[in-house]
């Protein structure tokens, strides 16, 4: 927040009290003065002469005079009101009628100073009032100008070296990633370097990956290694609902990119504005057509862009658009995907700076159990095992906390809900059938944990974690895990002589390897043909048009 956006904020503050103020002050007053005439309105009135007569019997404690009006306090704590004329004196009266004034409280009241004040008060704060109440609206509608105008401003996050920033040391798993944008980095700290032999500096550096993998991590690393600018923005943040503003905002960015040079633009989930554009049967979107359009001429078009790099991440690279992938704007594509066995070890060890932990956590063990899992999964699982840890009792995290935690991050927490002793049982053996079936199989992983507990929408889970990273599957693999998909059937089957609906996603899931087996990997005997449907992607992502040209025999022979 810089100094105009403090002065503005303390000018709106202090105009909002004052309004404030002067409304209570108002609302006191009138309060005030109402309750105070209706209480006098309400007092039981005596003439002067039974006033003179209680103060001969020394019934009164004090007399208040206002002009042609009294207030008579009696010593039982009674009030009465009288009056007189204005301009007979009340003193006089007394001596007349042989009371001495001397031995009674007598208290006179100005009230014409009194009156001029509430006078005063009466017609002042209205009008202040009133003014104050212009003034806020006023500022209010300035301020809704301001803003339409402030539309095409980018509402960027920056960055700058003086606040705590990433590095590289603080990335793990992702090593190539890492070697490709220190390249970027020492384009950017010695640009001379690469001058004298004619290079360029990148212009754009596109992440692609699934979610968690380290995408903004890595971005925010360049920016602390550089110690240059930082813009940071979401690709949504460039839509609104009015038309231009998308390519206004992205104006406004690169200009103020530019000026800082030379500095970094980070734009976050870029497909929601780098979509491809008016592909396939879909309508296109003339808004966000405008934003990718402003894009590509700022990142490579005549006005040059030196020492600004784009940096972008999704992940969804298959819908972007063809010509913001070509070199010269996104020059380097750097694929961000799930840590190896090396990897997911370095990352659980960043993560657990600051954790203590016993003597028996072995970090190979952790990284073996933990295939499949992204940085933010790990992140994720020494949180949750710290939490479980605290709850528990123990000042450190143990490799039960560790294994208890991996269990919730990918299957959910434990649901303690009550089971039948015969759901129990129908679990028990559904779940023993799957684990027996994979003991016996030669090539499936090792069973690593049986539970009827509940988790997610399951009644029961058999953890058949991968043994190491696998980067193909062959048939006899996917043979085996359909036949133990099977297996939780085929128990309620031999045990029950019975059928239960706890094996429908076991079907879902071997109805849909078996498919992708025929029609997609070519591993049946109708030979290796692809014989899915024909996709294409739009700008709303990967839709299928129209079904393979297969004939009914065909489709008959792929049922089979």
């Amino acid at each position: 927040m810089d100094i105009q956006k403090i002065i503005e904020f303390k000018m709106n503050f202090n105009i909002k009290n004052l309004f404030i103020i002067f409304f209570t002050i108002f609302f006191l007053f009138y309060a005030f003065k109402a309750i105070s005439s209706e209480l006098k309105k309400n007092l039981p009135e005596k003439s002067i002469t039974t006033v003179v007569k209680d103060i001969k019997n020394n019934q009164v404690k004090k007399v208040e005079v206002y002009d042609n009006r009294m207030i008579i306090y009696y010593k039982d704590d009674k009030l009465a009101l009288s009056y007189k004329e204005t301009s007979d004196s009340f003193l006089k009266i007394l001596r007349d009628s042989g009371v001495d004034p001397e031995k009674i409280n007598i208290s006179i009241k100005d009230t014409q100073s009194s009156n001029g004040i509430i006078n005063f008060l009466s017609n002042i704060i209205p009008t202040v009032l009133m003014v104050a109440f212009f003034i806020f609206l006023f500022r209010q509608a300035k301020g809704a100008q301001d803003s339409v105008f402030s539309f095409g401003q980018a509402r960027v996050k920056r960055f700058s070296k003086d606040m705590p920033h990433t590095t590289f040391a603080d990335v793990a798993g992702v090593e190539e990633a890492k070697k490709e944008l220190e390249e970027v980095v020492d384009f950017l700290k010695h640009p001379d370097k690469y001058k004298k032999l004619g290079a360029r500096t990148p212009k754009g550096v596109l992440l692609v990956g699934p979610s968690g993998c380290g995408k903004t991590l890595l971005a925010k690393a360049v920016a602390g290694e550089t110690n240059v600018p930082f813009f940071s923005i979401a690709g949504s943040e460039f839509m609104e609902m009015l038309v231009g503003i998308g390519a206004a905002r992205v104006r406004d960015l690169f200009a103020s990119a530019k000026k800082s040079a030379p500095s970094i633009i980070f734009v976050d989930e870029v497909d929601a504005i780098g979509r491809a554009r008016s592909i396939g049967m879909m309508p296109s979107h003339d808004e966000r057509e405008q934003t990718l359009n402003q894009i590509l001429v700022e990142m490579d078009g005549f006005t040059p862009t030196e020492q600004v790099v784009v940096i972008a991440a999704t992940n969804r690279g298959d819908l972007l658009d063809t010509a913001l992938l070509r070199p010269g704007r996104f020059d380097r594509r750097i694929v961000v995907d799930y840590p190896d066995l090396e990897g997911r070890k370095a990352i659980s060890k960043i993560h657990a700076r600051g954790k203590p932990f016993t003597a028996e956590v072995d970090w190979d063990k952790v990284a073996k159990r933990t295939v499949g899992f992204s940085g933010a999964d790990l992140e994720n699982m020494l949180n949750e095992a710290a939490i479980y840890a605290a709850r528990n009792g123990r000042d450190k995290i143990t490799m039960e906390d560790i294994e208890e935690a991996a269990t919730k991050v990918k299957l959910g927490p434990e649901k303690k809900r009550l089971q039948s002793d015969l759901d129990k049982k129908l679990t028990a053996y559904h779940e023993a059938g799957h684990a027996i079936i994979s003991h016996f199989l030669p090539h499936t992983d090792p069973v690593h944990r049986i539970s009827i507990v509940s988790r997610g929408m399951a009644l029961g889970f058999t953890l058949i974690p991968p043994a190491r990273d696998k980067l193909h599957e062959t048939k006899t693999n996917l043979l085996e895990k359909i036949s133990v998909m099977m297996g939780g059937r085929a128990a309620e089957q031999l045990v029950f002589n019975e059928m239960t609906t706890g094996a429908a996603n076991d079907f879902d899931q071997a109805t849909q390897m078996t498919r992708s087996m025929v029609v997609e990997y070519g591993m049946s005997e109708l030979g290796p043909i692809n014989y899915g449907p024909i996709s294409d992607v739009t700008e709303w992502g990967k839709t299928y048009l129209e079904q393979e040209k297969v004939s009914q025999s065909m489709m008959a022979k792929i049922d089979q």
